[in-house]
């Protein structure tokens, strides 16, 4: 055998183990929350360095998405920013899990000249987003900004098209501090909008928000920061002014009553540090998994998520489970079956 031949088979032989080894790789396949995708995005990059053999797909689709799809069983796990309705728990196939990961703020952004800092209130916010308050120069917007020149500018609002999480922080929160909002619209992942235009995704809102002279939309956090836009300190339950910050998300979730089945609300939350507009953001696993083999490495790695994994929160500008609450929660995945 000459050296050329003896050289294409051992490139040959090196392939073929290369290719062995990718196709051995498994494929976790998730679908869900926008909310989360930053921080879900550095968990996966991170624990391939962990375990080379998992490789996690996830597809930024909304919640809405994430808890249909789960309940399809086309998705190994959902990701949902608003907890599912008993109505869609009883339609599962199987016990659904809710694992919660950490929490976040929903930020009020706007697109106003020279980028004034806002303070608004719960009663303007209902107002612009029930389109009762059309003008930027609104009385019930200066009241709270004095000193700041508003223009005589048409509001447009911009809402998610998708069915999302980040809408049902955005609409318990709203729903908590307007009646007329509860009555007309309600708390839910996609609600029928009495005013505004869609955007689909917290990408497809900022865009718009970004674009458009006068918008007004909600997005979460790292998305406006990532953006570089501008967004209204809100004034909270204690009667604070409160900058949407890692800090007054965690002061939030420290308030928040978290029961058996982690199904749990934050928004509006008492105490005077608290930002109003917060929520947490959960996986959604069966209990009993199909797969014994993906189950195991799936638990594995929400194992490593609860623990590593929420050391990395505080960088995307997300709040870290409590330590009690993550207890629990990694109880809750020890009950996962294969």
């Amino acid at each position: 055998m000459t050296k050329l031949h003896k050289t294409l088979i051992l490139g040959l032989a090196i392939a073929l183990g290369m290719n062995a080894s990718a196709s051995a790789q498994m494929l976790i396949n998730g679908a869900g929350a926008t909310f989360p995708y930053p921080i879900y995005s550095k968990w996966f990059d991170e624990y391939a360095k962990v375990d080379p053999s998992v490789r996690f797909n996830y597809q930024s689709i909304g919640s809405g998405g994430g808890q249909k799809q789960i309940m399809a069983q086309t998705v190994d796990f959902g990701a949902s920013d608003g907890p599912m309705s008993d109505d869609n728990l009883s339609k599962a196939p199987g016990k659904i899990l809710h694992i919660p990961t950490v929490a976040g703020a929903v930020v009020i952004s706007y697109n106003l000249l020279g980028n004034p800092a806002l303070k608004l209130d719960a009663d303007t916010i209902a107002g612009i987003f029930l389109g009762t308050i059309k003008k930027w120069n609104d009385p019930k917007i200066a009241a709270t900004n004095a000193g700041t020149k508003l223009p005589d500018q048409d509001i447009v609002v911009v809402h998610r098209s998708d069915g999302s999480g980040t809408t049902f922080i955005f609409t318990d929160y709203l729903s908590k501090v307007s009646s007329e909002w509860k009555s007309k619209a309600g708390t839910n992942t996609s609600v029928s909008w009495p005013a505004g235009i869609g955007g689909k995704g917290n990408e497809g809102v900022s865009g718009q928000v970004k674009q458009t002279p006068g918008a007004i939309g909600y997005v979460e956090l790292i998305y406006a920061i990532q953006n570089k836009m501008p967004y209204a300190d809100i004034k909270n339950s204690a009667g604070e002014f409160v900058k949407p910050t890692l800090d007054s998300v965690t002061a939030a979730l420290a308030t928040a009553s978290v029961p058996d089945d982690f199904r749990f609300s934050m928004t509006n939350a008492t105490g005077k540090d608290a930002y109003p507009i917060a929520g947490a953001t959960w996986l959604l696993v069966y209990q009993q998994q199909k797969d014994a083999t993906k189950g195991k490495k799936l638990v594995e790695f929400l194992k490593w998520a609860l623990t590593k994994g929420e050391t990395m929160a505080k960088d995307l500008d997300y709040a870290a489970l409590p330590d009690s609450v993550r207890q629990r929660v990694l109880k809750r995945v020890d009950e996962i079956k294969m």
